[in-house]
């Protein structure tokens, strides 16, 4: 600056910002010195004792929100902490706010049933898979707001039990095995004459299976192309069509693929000897 050099040509020259070169020059001006103080930057809002404190409660209650934490943590400590504070503690703890796994408890009877139906299929050919006439139901709403319930847990841990919340057709021919959950309106009256009508083979199905059944993959791949939408469907009618165009369009590879898979999964569920599986 001495030389009569500008202010913006010096900080381009040391990389700093423009501000700091002008205060330092006014300062050397005023006091005939120009040396930067040293800032830690602004302090803590919560002390080790407190971010120890907001991890434990995430443990002990995984579905609070950040905004509860805090509130909770406030109290304790008599000091204001914000949500912010609480999810920048949580991740440096390790936690992160994650959609729980939607699966059943599976007790040792189904544990035992699901790694024999395994061992029984996880030998079948392609094509005899692609018999197999997978059905499903799911929910596909209108509203952008899921309703979801989010848990705070660590890497890796998706399938853990302390992760994981509970949660509850086409055209069939002789050339179909028919495929079901085992639900008590598929084992009706009514349900149970229309397969007899169809002359329909039913498959054998492990109770509490749904991470074995490669149509919920179907409806994530539908709910991912309804929400890639330029215009999305703001009625009932505009949904319904735009799930059978959706239906319409999915690649057949998609579908093959699915069925491949199907003996990988036979085999992850023995693996893990017939508990869940990350399918």
């Amino acid at each position: 600056m001495e030389e009569f050099r500008s202010v913006t040509s010096v900080a381009t020259e040391f990389g700093i910002a423009h501000s700091i070169v002008s205060r330092l020059w006014r300062q050397f001006q005023t006091t005939g010195t120009a040396i930067r103080g040293f800032s830690s930057g602004r302090p803590r809002e919560t002390t080790p004792a407190d971010d120890r404190y907001i991890v434990l409660q995430v443990r002990r209650n995984r579905r609070q929100t950040a905004g509860e934490i805090a509130s909770h943590t406030t109290h304790a400590t008599g000091r204001p902490i914000s949500r912010f504070t609480v999810a920048r503690r949580l991740h440096g703890g390790g936690l992160f706010a994650r959609r729980p796994v939607r699966c059943v408890r599976l007790t040792p009877a189904h544990r035992r049933r699901r790694s024999l139906w395994c061992r029984e299929h996880r030998n079948w050919r392609d094509n005899e898979w692609g018999r197999v006439l997978f059905t499903d139901e799911s929910r596909l709403s209108l509203s952008s707001d899921s309703h979801r319930i989010l848990i705070w847990r660590d890497r890796g841990s998706r399938n853990y039990p302390s992760n994981t919340i509970e949660r509850d057709r086409g055209a069939m021919g002789p050339q179909f095995i028919f495929m079901d959950d085992n639900a008590p309106c598929h084992r009706t009256v009514a349900a149970e004459q229309l397969l007899e009508s169809e002359d329909s083979e039913r498959m054998d199905w492990p109770a509490r299976s749904l991470d074995l059944n490669p149509i919920e993959h179907v409806w994530d791949f539908l709910g991912r192309r309804l929400a890639a939408r330029t215009l999305p469907p703001v009625t009932i009618r505009e949904l319904r069509f735009a799930l059978q165009d959706e239906w319409a369009a999915m690649p057949q590879q998609l579908i093959d693929t699915l069925f491949l898979s199907m003996g990988r999964c036979c085999e992850t569920c023995l693996a893990v000897r017939g508990d869940h599986i990350p399918y």
